[in-house]
């Protein structure tokens, strides 16, 4: 299977691989992910999608955080965490000094 990063469409739709459990050895499993913002992707279903057959680390719907990896000599993105897990940059003080 061939899949690279320039495979993205004009509308934001990009290849992600989704890494599988239960499988015995590590699995990525390619899907499609809509590109949202700052490495954000919500992952999409494959067409034969069978979540009783495949255990993915995380499931369509699902919005989460790709980094660019080098796998089998091809730049690709993998889904490392949710969203919600991502590092998010600290807020910043309140300013009490108007109480």
């Amino acid at each position: 299977m061939r899949c690279c990063m320039s495979e993205a469409t004009a509308s934001g739709i990009n290849t992600i691989f989704i890494s599988l459990h239960d499988e015995g050895t590590t699995v990525l499993r390619p899907t499609q992910g809509q590109r949202l913002r700052n490495g954000l992707y919500e992952v999409l279903p494959t067409s034969d999608y069978e979540p009783d057959d495949e255990h993915w680390e995380f499931p369509p719907g699902s919005v989460v955080r790709c980094v660019t990896v080098e796998h089998e000599g091809e730049k690709i993105l993998v889904a490392k965490e949710l969203a919600s897990q991502a590092t998010t940059p600290a807020k910043d003080p309140i300013d009490r000094s108007q109480s």
